[in-house]
């Protein structure tokens, strides 16, 4: 049975030389081509539907860097393989080492590229965790994953983030979204960009627009008033402190 093959780069030359590779390998490990993009963003509108086995997938791509869509891809049910080629550094390609991410260095070679894609056929997708060590930064989108298309919202336009039982629910100014990720993770890996005015939910400090007499019954004495939104999100009296020394500034 042939591997489905998706390949992602944005020199064309680099993926005509490795649809070359991969026919100088067939014999060793069938393949068959299952699409090809020229950056981040067509990767991931390409790759759900395109019934790929393993993506292999250049890490320096415009628009989005090549770790932050594999870190997309794990949000479908079924994510692919993922090994990364990549023309970086020493110290750069330490990062994939240490998490045990498959990489292969540029000019990549035949014998090389066989034996990823026989590790890849036989191995799994790269957890999440493994991923957002190795990129060390915050994404600029967070994925929704539906039927065969991953919905990419810009973290940029996210106003608040609440967890809901085993969801987190991501709202915009225009819409609502569920994800599967952890608060206490996203407030890690975005608190430059948001603050915890209680427990359960995280508010963008560039979307509030100040504070106003809340319910005492809601375990507040103050709600965020935020840009856009006539949702008041009540501040427990435990992060009142933080929230308001957090945004006395900007305010």
């Amino acid at each position: 049975m042939s591997l489905r093959v998706f390949i992602a780069d944005d020199e064309a030359l680099a993926r005509e030389r490795l649809k070359a590779l991969l026919a100088d390998v067939a014999g060793e490990i069938p393949t068959e081509l299952a699409g090809e993009a020229a950056h981040g963003m067509e990767a991931l509108e390409r790759i759900p539907a395109s019934g790929a086995d393993v993506v292999l997938l250049d890490i320096e791509m415009p628009g989005m860097q090549g770790l932050e869509v594999a870190r997309h891809l794990c949000t479908l049910e079924r994510p692919p393989a993922v090994v990364f080629v990549t023309a970086h550094d020493r110290h750069a390609v330490q990062a994939f080492e240490l998490n045990a991410l498959d990489y292969l260095l540029k000019p990549v070679r035949a014998a090389r590229l066989a034996a990823a894609l026989k590790r890849a056929a036989a191995g799994h997708a790269p957890a999440r965790e493994q991923l957002d060590r190795a990129s060390g930064q915050p994404r600029e989108y967070l994925s929704v994953a539906e039927r065969h298309r991953i919905v990419l919202v810009p973290v940029r336009d996210i106003v608040f983030l609440r967890a809901e039982q085993k969801y987190v629910t991501l709202r915009t100014r225009g819409a609502e979204h569920l994800i599967e990720e952890s608060l206490v993770a996203l407030e890690r890996e975005f608190g430059e960009r948001f603050v915890r005015i209680h427990r359960n939910c995280l508010v963008s400090r560039s979307a509030i627009r100040g504070f106003e007499r809340g319910s005492e019954s809601e375990d507040g004495q103050w709600a965020v008033v935020l840009e856009g939104l006539a949702e008041r999100l009540p501040v427990s009296r435990r992060q009142w402190p933080t929230v308001r020394d957090a945004i006395a500034e900007k305010l």
